[in-house]
This record gives C-alpha cells, sequence and structure tokens, in this order.
C-alpha cells in the first residue's frame, strides 16, 4: 500500500490540496519518477530529495520508486514539493509511521544538506491544512508565518529533516511556532511636512474618504510624490479579514520576512518601465503583479504617460471590477486587485508649461503629445484629477500647518463609517443606487446637467462625480448633496482638462 501525505499547489493566492502519494514497486533497476503534471521545479525534487536523504547517511531503495501527484489534471509548481515528497518516502521506508503521514500537509524544500529551506506561500498552506483538519509540517522560516493561520493548528517547524524525523521517534519534541510580529505603526510621514498645497492636501483627504483615484498634474518638485506617499497614512487600518486578505497574497509573492504582518496598507510604486506581466501578474508561473500587491491599499503610478499605454490600459478592469484575471492556455487564474490608484504626472515631458509660469523648451505640441498617451477611457476612470502648483518660498518659510495627518486621518474615518453604515464606500457604490444616496438637492442637480454638457462628460464621468459630490458631503457631516459638493466635485475633476485646453490655446495662438 502506498504511503500519503498532502501538500498544495497554488492557483492565485488560494491553495488547493495535493494528495501526494509514493509508493516502491518491483523491478531491479533503481528509477524515481514523478508524475502528475508537474514542472521542472517539482520534477528536480528527486535529485534533492536522493542529497537529503544521502547527507543523512538514507539511501532509496534499488527498485522503482514512483511518486503520484494527484489530481493528476492540476499543474504542480514549485520546490515545496520537496518535503511532502520526502516524508512519503520516509513512510514507505518505514522511517515514519505512515498513519502519522497522512494526518499532515507538508510544505517546504530541500537542500542537499538535509535542511528544509523557505519556500513562498506558507500562509495559504496553512490555512488550507486548517480547513482540511490537517496538522503542517513546514520550515523553520516559515513556521512564524503559519502560525497566524489559526491557534488550534498544531504545526511543526523542522529545520532540518532529521529534526523531523526525531520528533516522530520522541527524542526530539518540536514546540509550535509562535507567529511573527503584527507591525501597527504606520510611516514615519505626515501631512504636515507639505507646506503649501492645500487645494491638493483638501484632494488627497476627499481621495482617502470614498476610495477615488486620484491624478495630480503639476511641475516637477511640486510635492506631488511627497503628498501619494502621505495617502496610506489617511486610510484607516487593516481589518482582520483585510489582513488576512491581502497576507495571502504577499505570501504566494514571497514577500512576507518571518512572518511579520502589518496593518499599514500596501503602498506600492512600480517604476514606469514595468511591463504589463510585472503590472497585473503573469509569467511562466502567473505570479501576483502590482495592482495585485497594492490590493486593499494605494497603487502609485509617477510619471504616469511615462508608462506603456498597453501597460496603463491593462488596468481598466481591475479599476472597475476589483479583480484581475490572467488567462493561460491551462488555467485561468484570478487575483484580487481592489486597488486606489494614485497617478502623477508633469504638464509635458520637458516639466515645464502647461499654465506654470515656465516655458515648454518645444513648444505647446510638447503638452499635447505628452498628455495624449494617456487613453480616454483610463482619464474617464480616475474621479480627482487635480493641478498642483509649484512650491513658492514664501510657502516653504511658512511655518508647520496646524493639521496634519492625524487630524485628516479622523475625518476620512467619520466619512468613512457613515459611507459603510450605508453599505459600502462610495467609489464601489452601484450606479442604481446613486439616485437614492447621491442624488443632489435642485441647484445642485442644475449645475451638474449644465456642466455634464458643456463638458460633454460620459455616463462613467457623469456618475463619478455624484460619487466625489457625496464624499464630499460626507466629510462636511451633510445628509443632502447640495450645490457647493457638486461645484467641488467638478473643480476637482478639470486638472487635465485645463492643462489640455491651455495647450491648445497656444498651439492655436
Amino acid at each position: 500500500m502506498a504511503a500519503r501525505t498532502a501538500s498544495v499547489a497554488f492557483h492565485g493566492s488560494e491553495a488547493r490540496l495535493v494528495d501526494v502519494q509514493v509508493q516502491v514497486a518491483g523491478g531491479s533497476q533503481p528509477i524515481f519518477s514523478i508524475v502528475g503534471l508537474a514542472d521542472k521545479a517539482v520534477a528536480e525534487s528527486r535529485e534533492r530529495v536522493r542529497a537529503a536523504f544521502s547527507a543523512l547517511g538514507l539511501s532509496l531503495p534499488s527498485k522503482r520508486l514512483i511518486v503520484n501527484l494527484a489530481p493528476a489534471d492540476q499543474p504542480k509548481e514549485g520546490a515545496h514539493f520537496d518535503l511532502p515528497i520526502a516524508i512519503g518516502v520516509l513512510a514507505e521506508l518505514d522511517i515514519l509511521p505512515k498513519d502519522v503521514a497522512e494526518d499532515y500537509l507538508a510544505f517546504g524544500e530541500l537542500g542537499a544538506d538535509a535542511r528544509i529551506r523557505s519556500a513562498p506561500g506558507a500562509l495559504p498552506a496553512a490555512v488550507a491544512a486548517h480547513a482540511d483538519g490537517r496538522a503542517l509540517i513546514c520550515p523553520e522560516g516559515c513556521g512564524p508565518e503559519a502560525a497566524w493561520a489559526g491557534g488550534d493548528l498544531a504545526i511543526l517547524a523542522p529545520a532540518t529533516l532529521i529534526q523531523l524525523i526525531n520528533h516522530f521517534k520522541g527524542s526530539q519534541v518540536l514546540d509550535r511556532p509562535a507567529p511573527g510580529e503584527l507591525i501597527e505603526a504606520g510611516p514615519d510621514v505626515d501631512l504636515k511636512q507639505v507646506k503649501g498645497q492645500e487645494g491638493a492636501k483638501r484632494a488627497l483627504e476627499i481621495a482617502a474618504a470614498g476610495h477615488h483615484n486620484l491624478l495630480m498634474i503639476g511641475p516637477p518638485g511640486s510635492g506631488k510624490s511627497m503628498l501619494a506617499e502621505r495617502l496610506p497614512g489617511l486610510l484607516p487600518p487593516l481589518t482582520a479579514t483585510e489582513l488576512l486578505d491581502v497576507s495571502m497574497i504577499h505570501s504566494v509573492a514571497g514577500l512576507l520576512e518571518r512572518g511579520r504582518l502589518t496593518r499599514n496598507r500596501p503602498f506600492r510604486a512600480p517604476h514606469h518601465s514595468a511591463s504589463m506581466a510585472a503590472m497585473v501578474g503573469g509569467g511562466s508561473r502567473a505570479r501576483p503583479g502590482e495592482a495585485s500587491l497594492a490590493h486593499r491599499g494605494v497603487l502609485f503610478l509617477d510619471e504616469l504617460p511615462e508608462f506603456h499605454p498597453q501597460v496603463l490600459d491593462s488596468l481598466r478592469q481591475p479599476l472597475e471590477t476589483g479583480s484581475i484575471t490572467v488567462a493561460r492556455a491551462n488555467a485561468h487564474i484570478a487575483y484580487p486587485a481592489r486597488f486606489q490608484l494614485v497617478a502623477a504626472m508633469n504638464p509635458c515631458r520637458c516639466g515645464g508649461g502647461g499654465g506654470t509660469g515656465e516655458t515648454c523648451r518645444r513648444g505647446a505640441r510638447c503638452a499635447i503629445d505628452y498628455q495624449a498617451r494617456i487613453s480616454g477611457p483610463m482619464i474617464d476612470r480616475i474621479d480627482l484629477q487635480i493641478r498642483v502648483p509649484p512650491v513658492t518660498p514664501a510657502d516653504l518659510a511658512l511655518p508647520a500647518p496646524p493639521e496634519g495627518t492625524a487630524e485628516a486621518a479622523a475625518r476620512v474615518a467619520a466619512a468613512r463609517e457613515a459611507q459603510l453604515e450605508r453599505g459600502q464606500l462610495n467609489a464601489h457604490l452601484p450606479t442604481d443606487q446613486l439616485d437614492h444616496v447621491a442624488a443632489p438637492d435642485r441647484a445642485g442637480e442644475a449645475l451638474l446637467q449644465e456642466a455634464a454638457l458643456r463638458q460633454s462628460l460620459t455616463a462613467r464621468s457623469y456618475h463619478r462625480i455624484l460619487r466625489v459630490a457625496r464624499t464630499i458631503a460626507d466629510l462636511d457631516g451633510q445628509e443632502a448633496v447640495r450645490r457647493l459638493h457638486i461645484a467641488e466635485a467638478l473643480s476637482c475633476r478639470r486638472g487635465l482638462r485645463d492643462a489640455q485646453q491651455a495647450g491648445a490655446k497656444a498651439l492655436s495662438g
């Protein structure tokens, strides 16, 4: 009878159970076969297991050794199958009890010296073991991460294969690892460090309160990146459910060092040279991209027009749905991607022009061509589009402002609480609920209708303006959306349009 244990195969951030069956069959030739749609890393487990056994003074039987990874039609990827295969072989050789091996889910990579090395995805593996009623065997380095899956989950975290064998023989008892550190403190940045830019700070507060996307247009050195870096401080800490949701993705990506979790919202700032696979996920193993790593947090795209247009347009779907599906020939893998987009750009490639008091070296055509690199549908999905003027020496000489991140975060928390009492944040409100939740008064409706005709607003833009106005009313503690809320929402959406009109006027003049 074959020895059995379990492991996991990853499908996005989900860990799916894999039955690892090991059998020593007849034959006079020493053959080690692994079947079950395994990739090259899994196939190479043969040599790593053989070397680890040799380091312990053990030898594989001079017979046919078959390892079956079931279900056979599910792709198996990664070196974390080394440990379950080794446990199955040890059980088949009667070094470990077969009935004990069946009760565990094993996860880890083996070194040639029989050390058990860490592998990405320990937290989803532990959650899968807990859900299936199994105990977990994982590397010592993954123990603090796996311990977050639940206090009643039995976990063994040996550093070497011999420690695991000695534990089951009773000569060395392994204690359950403690969970890793939970980081509560946020980054040491504050809105008080930003002098001037009161209008941009107000837009940042609105964006944080309603989970709205934000685009800042301004010359170099105006503080766009500083403002974006301070947005996570305005957002409330991750809830327990959100923390697990985010940590599962980061675990698969191998970003949880020694099991350290943080309640701070993710802040991802990829370089503008990022490929589409790096942004939305993909590659041969369909790993999560920057958009998924920013799930429940902020995705900051600096120098927005410098990104490849196809990369930017690949974000259009997750901005609407909150998820990304990576399609492959053998599978479709979905990753959550409910991020808040914050982008920054110069008025033109040179950085000057656009009504900032500087003259572009290349003329108005530079600004027009530069801004045209961003597609209309992409711009349509950005709720707030503001101009960030240059900071003057007079602004820099001012003392620190009286209000900072703490005061703004308190107003954001109160506005978010009002939204959650209605069901969800304003940016995610279904369109059919806007008439009930965000219907403006008569003067506000007249102003919005006039702006829609004058600016030729799309239906998406129209509804996004209503959502922003609803957020502004929530920040003001108002039950109804009034004309002044509509007016401020409209003023927060004209930054890029004003820059485009300035460039067109300069070109025609």
